[in-house]
């Protein structure tokens, strides 16, 4: 199997991929994929999303830089810049729900525009210097369009074909369409990942039993919930709180070096506890006391006493 960490925007940024290939990858996360870089006509990265990508700041994991347009110039401007960093693939997101992403008709809001995607699909390809995969959702507005969307797929030769399988109204709710997905692995002429609503590891392998024919998955708030899913599944090493504790650890001081102001790191730390402290048995009014947390000593007396009460739960 290969196995991908998804973007998250605010989360899995350089400092938290190295913590997690550090404590938690022993070479199961084949590709992490960095959070979309949104660019624009003036070929300018913002500081953040450059540091983010920058080779020295993700030693020893394989990344695949994201971008976000639906201007194939600006596109093709910024693979190049990417491409002299050194790398060679560049993944294009079509998947953001989020309405201020859609209004501009860019993530799965350029799903609706099927010509003018086409049309950028064959100016970036035909002008490419690096591989391109991309992530999609299967539509905007109905789950039906994606069978006009995979005819123009099938004409581009994408790395590969990232199909988290919900319209972009869904956002996060309902269930992911597997009937849609289903119809994709034989529809598509190029290789597909999946992608979405795998949480735990019995949802893992129940995923696989009911498609043994997919090699290639993409996790996201699931492996934000439990960093060590992956390596349980595959060389049956459970989560241990002692390694989670030193990766939070981690994560923590070096948020505290680069981020200015305790507020800021705050929310930071709270944003990840949000999808993580489900993994601790009797978790609830720990929860409320890193979220209630005000100052560092707080969080780090709240966050402590988590770990010394509670368990890791099995999953």
């Amino acid at each position: 199997m290969n196995n991908y960490f998804a973007p998250m925007e605010g989360l899995t940024g350089y400092i938290y991929r190295n913590a997690h290939n550090a404590f938690f990858n022993d070479n199961n996360i084949d590709k992490y994929f960095s959070p979309f870089i949104a660019v624009n006509q003036f070929q300018k990265f913002k500081t953040r999303e450059i540091n983010d990508i920058l080779p020295e700041n993700n030693q020893g994991l394989v990344l695949i830089p994201q971008l976000l347009t639906n201007n194939a110039k600006d596109f093709i401007n910024a693979s190049r810049r990417i491409h002299k960093l050194g790398y060679n693939e560049i993944n294009f997101n079509l998947g953001c729900p989020s309405g201020t992403v859609v209004s501009k008709n860019k993530g799965s809001g350029f799903l609706s525009k099927k010509e003018e995607l086409d049309a950028f699909l064959d100016e970036i390809f035909s002008e490419s210097i690096t591989k391109i995969s991309i992530k999609t959702r299967i539509g905007k507005d109905q789950p039906e369009e994606f069978y006009e969307l995979i005819e123009i797929f099938n004409k581009y030769p994408m790395e590969e074909l990232i199909i988290h399988p919900r319209i972009q109204k869904d956002f996060y709710k309902n269930k992911p369409n597997l009937k849609i997905f289903r119809e994709a692995l034989s529809l598509s002429k190029n290789p597909i990942c999946y992608n979405g609503d795998i949480f735990t590891i019995k949802e893992y392998k129940e995923f696989l039993a009911d498609f043994p024919s997919v090699d290639t998955i993409m996790l996201g708030r699931g492996l934000l919930a439990n960093p060590g899913m992956i390596n349980n599944i595959t060389n049956n090493i459970k989560l241990e709180k002692g390694l989670l504790k030193d990766f939070h650890d981690r994560i923590y001081d070096e948020y505290k070096k680069v981020i200015p102001g305790d507020t800021n790191v705050l929310f930071k730390m709270k944003e990840l506890w949000f999808h993580m402290i489900p993994v601790f048995s009797d978790n609830e009014k720990h929860a409320k006391k890193i979220k209630k947390s005000n100052s560092l000593y707080d969080y780090e007396a709240a966050v402590l006493s988590l770990f010394r009460e509670q368990d890791i739960l099995e999953k």
